[in-house]
């Protein structure tokens, strides 16, 4: 970076300029909210004097050694203040861009354009010049990551430990945008849709799961089919599975719904689309359920669900699929009614397919159902 002094930028309904001396009321205020707390690194308590500090030192000397540009997100008719926006230079033609708002100033894709406006600048000739952004954030900050995803940055990985917070190491994820890459996604950010049956509901897994899937994963006869089930399965396995079915519909690889009563309650089986990037139009059903649900009708109505959300057109708010497969292991003759019941047809047998408990090896009988097949 060279010859860098303060200056504004100015997009569609947005201006970005360095935080003065007005905004530190403000900035102490904004800085109380939990969110902005729990993922930034800013200290906590955060006091008047911190925000003091911030705009008359740490600013000014960010953007006179030329290493760390920072703007005030800022409502153009008004100038308030509703968020912070900066680039901080990693050398030899690479920023990372990092960003927070106002409580009262999320969900109206404010994050989105300011981050569009700064990589611009970043990018340009008659700017910064730069090679690539990157973004970093803490593990399970979803509203950050949606952000980075909708400007096209792509999520190279997590690394372990990758930031201390007040003390303790947290995991972080890294994404990159290149100059020259499109700002629009790169891949799908897949929707988990509630999806409402008379016997079960599908919706989105959350924290409170854990507990019924490590009881449903402990289950013999779970362990029996699923060969690959750590044994035993224990609560810390569980919340890392449900953090990842965010994962799979964040990458735009899958959607995995948790099943759950009408009257709700914890889960209580699992259904999930697989492989949606890989199967061409295409995708892959799983799922197992929990004991105590088992004989009641759940599976057969989740698949039947699933199916209908695949094939209703991405204008209704499904995923538009033309195909959809399914398998069972020899023996497993509750799994093969459930397929048939949903009117799967069979197309063939991979010999020697699954490897069950046990290290027993068994074929798999495979199934398919297209869009313009008659669903019972």
């Amino acid at each position: 970076m060279q010859d860098v002094q303060p200056f504004e930028l100015r997009g569609e309904r947005l201006l970005l300029a360095a935080p003065v001396a007005a905004d530190i009321d403000r900035i102490a205020e904004l800085c109380q909210d939990p969110e902005i707390q729990r993922w930034t690194t800013l200290p906590s308590p955060y006091t008047h004097e911190h925000a003091k500090s911030f705009v008359e030192d740490v600013v000014p000397a960010g953007w006179d050694t030329e290493k760390d540009l920072t703007w005030a997100i800022r409502s153009p008719e008004d100038r308030v203040v509703q968020g912070m926006i900066g680039l901080r230079s990693e050398g030899d033609g690479a920023a990372e861009v990092g960003f927070w708002l106002a409580p009262d100033a999320r969900g109206r894709r404010l994050a989105s354009r300011a981050v569009r406006l700064v990589a611009e600048y970043a990018f340009a000739d008659i700017g910064l010049g730069l090679t690539h952004l990157h973004w970093r954030a803490s593990v399970g900050n979803w509203p950050s990551r949606r952000v980075a995803w909708s400007c096209g940055f792509r999520v190279e990985g997590k690394l372990r430990g990758g930031v201390a917070r007040r003390g303790v190491r947290e995991d972080i994820w890294m994404a990159t945008l290149a100059a020259g890459e499109p700002m629009r996604p790169a891949s799908p950010w897949l929707d988990v849709p509630t999806l409402q049956g008379s016997r079960v509901v599908l919706r989105r897994f959350a924290e409170t799961d854990a507990g019924a899937v490590v009881e449903a994963c402990n289950d013999p006869v779970t362990q029996h089919w699923l060969g690959g089930l750590p044994s035993p399965y224990t609560p810390e396995i569980a919340r890392a599975y449900i953090r990842d079915r965010e994962e799979e519909a964040a990458a735009g690889r899958g959607v995995h719904w948790a099943a759950a009563l009408p009257e709700g309650g914890p889960a209580i089986g699992a259904f999930s689309l697989m492989g949606l990037l890989s199967h061409d139009g295409g995708a892959e059903i799983g799922y197992w359920v929990h004991p105590a649900a088992r004989g009641r009708g759940v599976a057969t109505e989740a698949v039947g669900l699933m199916a209908r959300h695949s094939f209703a057109p991405v204008s209704s708010g499904g995923l538009g699929l033309r195909r959809l497969v399914i398998a069972h292991v020899t023996g497993n003759d509750a799994s093969r009614k459930v397929i048939e019941r949903a009117g799967f047809r069979p197309y063939g047998v991979e010999r020697a397919g699954e490897r069950i408990r046990g290290g027993v090896v068994l074929d798999l009988h495979w199934y398919d159902l297209l869009s313009d097949d008659p669903l019972p």
